[in-house]
């Protein structure tokens, strides 16, 4: 059975989450992470973590991310924080929030370590060892 054009699929934020984690995975991001949250926060269901390595990276993770989202109209972020500093910037699906950050930023803050109690999900992204092949 087709669907018809007015008909639209629903995108779930699990879908979102593990195509933001694809989006930083091809830009070569570090420790891409992703944790269900919808049992301990009521403002969004899933986090999405990455490092970049320079402020740079995490620049350019950011376009990619903002680019790759915006293949479906919906899919803009609500709000972005950080583009500026490229710290740590933030973009808010609504369902999902992706935070990409330098090592100092990601150490120091340990979001993972605060959300603790969250399941990850299980993503298939480049394994470390041919990540680092492909950087060398």
């Amino acid at each position: 059975m087709t669907q018809s054009a007015t008909e639209q699929t629903e995108i779930t934020g699990e879908q979102i989450a593990r195509r933001i984690a694809e989006l930083m995975d091809d830009k070569k991001a570090l420790d891409v992470v992703a944790l269900d949250v919808r049992e301990l926060a009521n403002f969004a269901d899933y986090f999405v973590f990455c490092t970049g390595r320079t402020d740079r990276q995490t620049k350019a993770l950011h376009d990619a991310i903002r680019e790759g989202m915006k293949a479906d109209p919906e899919m803009l972020p609500v709000h972005t924080e950080g583009e500026r500093e490229r710290r740590w910037i933030l973009l808010d699906y609504g369902d999902v929030i992706a935070h990409v950050m330098i090592p100092e930023v990601r150490d120091y803050y340990r979001l993972e370590q605060l959300w603790s109690d969250a399941p990850a999900l299980e993503l298939e992204l480049t394994p470390p060892d041919a990540a680092a092949d492909d950087a060398a």
